[in-house]
């Protein structure tokens, strides 16, 4: 039988003072009133109920576990209201992750306005460009970038990921703006490390890939780092021109500070998406969030880049 069915049948017994009552609440004819108070009576291999043809009293053993079943129920029916109040407003912690770039520029900034509009929600953002593990680091939701391989995943696009090509306009008035690739090499050009390794440009127009040309290689570069960060800081020092992602660079775009330049030469933009595990719970939290991501970031959002050179 069940456990806890048998407490509440015994806590309705001793509360009714008969079998009858207690069944007639419960929907059961007396006798199963009965197996349920001798089916705890023979767990705990002791007596709760004393009865006569007139009445019943509990024993001593009966008087101490009855208010122990009151505790344990009234534990479980709080448990139960407040589970139920997470599943109707959004309530609780979202741990989320997303790339460097794109979280630190356009997600941290969205999740302030998804907490103003939801007040009882809390986010853990871990921005990282390695591939998580969401399940085994127990994320609720990831922004991953390129071709998705797991199958266990639910996947909501987001805009592609584009990268652009740019540089000051002091740079470009004091060193000339290059026209092909081929002209980066009498330039500084400003490259990303993964570990100890440079990133190389591979360029190549639309035109050139029809006609099988080989991609051309990035010159070697005098500033090197990890932190596309850095990168834009450089270039924005006049120093020398970066390849980046749009998201980094949109806003020095838009604003006049940097010239997207070389765009017909720029590698193919990877798909974005925002995944999670199919077996994760629709809560109100995660549901209002992802909803709230692919609203600002879907497909047909677009990033304030201005008129490219």
């Amino acid at each position: 039988m069940d456990k806890l069915r048998s407490m509440e049948i015994f806590v309705a017994v001793v509360d009714a003072g008969n079998f009858t009552a207690a069944a007639s609440a419960f929907q059961l004819s007396p006798v199963m009133v009965g197996k349920h108070i001798a089916h705890l009576e023979a767990t705990l291999g002791a007596r709760l109920l004393t009865r006569t043809t007139r009445r019943q009293s509990l024993t001593e053993i009966g008087a101490q576990y009855v208010e122990q079943c009151r505790a344990i129920l009234a534990q479980i029916a709080a448990a139960e209201t407040g589970a139920e109040a997470m599943r109707s407003v959004p309530r609780g912690r979202l741990r989320i992750t997303a790339p460097v770039s794109f979280g630190s520029e356009w997600l941290a900034p969205a999740i302030s306005d998804y907490l103003r509009l939801h007040p009882e929600v809390s986010v853990d953002l871990s921005l990282n460009d390695r591939m998580v593990d969401m399940v085994e680091e127990g994320y609720d939701a990831a922004v991953r970038i390129g071709a998705l391989d797991d199958s266990a995943m639910i996947a909501r696009p987001l805009f592609n990921y584009g990268m652009a090509i740019c540089a000051s306009p002091a740079y470009l008035k004091k060193h000339g703006t290059p026209q092909t690739p081929d002209d980066l090499a009498h330039h500084e050009c400003l490259d990303f490390m993964v570990g100890s390794v440079g990133v190389r440009w591979r360029l190549q127009s639309v035109h050139e890939v029809h006609h099988g040309r080989s991609k051309r290689a990035l010159p070697a570069s005098r500033f090197r780092t990890n932190s596309g960060q850095a990168l834009r800081v450089a270039a924005l020092k006049d120093f020398g021109i970066l390849m980046q992602a749009e998201v980094l660079l949109a806003q020095d775009i838009a604003a006049g500070r940097l010239v997207p330049i070389l765009c017909d030469y720029l590698p193919p933009a990877r798909p974005m998406n925002l995944v999670y595990s199919r077996d994760r719970r629709a809560t109100p939290k995660l549901t209002t969030f992802i909803d709230f991501v692919v609203e600002r970031f879907g497909p047909a959002a677009a990033l304030p880049l201005a008129s490219s050179a």
